[in-house]
């Protein structure tokens, strides 16, 4: 399994409606792509700034670039990103997961 992160960052005025769009598009879109394991997001203020990381779980590297396309290391963003980020970090993470002990997200397997 892969775990694939982004990092970004809101002005903190902007967080709520930030976290209501990515609920509302970009959490279904990762969970409908096929090979998608889950998807964890992370969000902490920081005074005028709100950081938000997206980790999503994957089968394979496959899966990833059924997702981000032929290179998987670049962030795909949607138009609406631009109504919200501070800037538009150019590269993801990839981790391989070697241990998961439980499903984060409280799914049956």
């Amino acid at each position: 399994m892969i775990a694939r992160t982004w990092h970004g960052r809101v002005p903190s005025a902007k967080a709520d409606a930030y976290e209501s769009f990515l609920r509302r598009v970009a959490v279904p879109d990762y969970e409908s792509t096929p090979g998608n394991r889950g998807v964890l997001l992370l969000r902490r203020a920081e005074g005028e700034t709100t950081h938000f990381a997206f980790t999503t779980l994957w089968d394979s590297i496959e899966a990833v670039r059924r997702f981000a396309g032929d290179d998987p290391a670049r962030a795909r963003y949607y138009p609406e990103d631009d109504d919200f980020l501070l800037e538009k970090e150019e590269l993801v993470t990839h981790h391989e997961v070697v241990l998961a002990s439980a499903d984060p997200l409280g799914r049956e397997r």
